[in-house]
């Protein structure tokens, strides 16, 4: 399906619009209210609880944004609801509850997390959450299964690849090479059908996300922070997701 204007009409506040010097940490309800009060879309990230909730958090694990250590998925929802964000008043929120603080007043655009083993218990749980709401609501992984998946689970509802050029760092190293230049080259397209692409804007300019564009597919471009990404993302790509800055 055709990705809709409003993917693109503003600028996508990356995890929400925090500033931690001023207490609104990532992907919190304060920073997506902040977002909301300028006017900017929201981009989020979604992990799986014990019980088998879908929680806005960036991490697999507690230990960078709270004062709790260990997995997201070891505890249940009602275990998180009780911990503050490090220096926050913040609690972390379910994907349903961070919507509805939101209210459809701005797009969001869900980020998927995985770990590339099949699981789509997240995915389906997110598919439950925003089934049967008109707000604009978009969802991405770096997951081309869980894109796939996506388009039977959640009909209708934009679906996008995030996606940068190399896979050969950090926690993608793990991954087998011929995947790894599957993902970095977009060869999974034919199969995983997204509506748009998020890529790496460090990345840009690009093959892949040039071609997509040329036959109409959107790009967003993650994470804009300095003016020299800003100008990338004017040239190569269709709006920003930005941090660290107000456009």
């Amino acid at each position: 399906m055709p990705a809709p204007s409003w993917l693109t009409a503003q600028p996508v506040a990356h995890r929400g619009l925090h500033v931690a010097a001023d207490r609104v940490l990532e992907n919190t309800p304060g920073a997506a209210l902040a977002a909301v009060a300028r006017g900017f879309a929201i981009e989020c990230d979604v992990q799986l609880t014990a019980d088998g909730e879908a929680v806005v958090f960036h991490d697999f694990t507690l230990d960078r944004l709270t004062g709790e250590s260990g997995r997201i998925d070891a505890r249940t929802v009602a275990a998180l609801a009780g911990i503050a964000f490090r220096d926050s008043d913040d609690r972390i929120p379910t994907l349903g509850a961070f919507l509805d603080l939101i209210g459809g007043r701005v797009p969001v655009v869900v980020e998927i997390k995985s770990g590339f083993d099949g699981n789509l218990a997240l995915t389906r749980r997110v598919t439950e959450v925003v089934a049967g709401r008109d707000d604009p609501i978009a969802l991405m992984s770096f997951d081309p299964a869980i894109v796939e998946a996506l388009a039977e689970l959640a009909p209708g509802r934009p679906r996008g690849i995030t996606a940068e050029a190399n896979y050969d760092h950090g926690e993608w190293a793990r991954l087998p090479a011929a995947m790894q230049k599957s993902l970095g080259h977009l060869l999974h397209m034919e199969r995983s059908r997204p509506d748009f692409i998020a890529w790496h804007v460090k990345d840009l300019p690009h093959a892949a996300p040039n071609m997509a564009r040329y036959f109409g597919m959107p790009v967003l471009t993650w994470t804009v922070r300095t003016p020299e990404d800003r100008e990338t993302a004017m040239k190569y790509a269709d709006q920003m997701i930005f941090e660290g800055f107000v456009p």
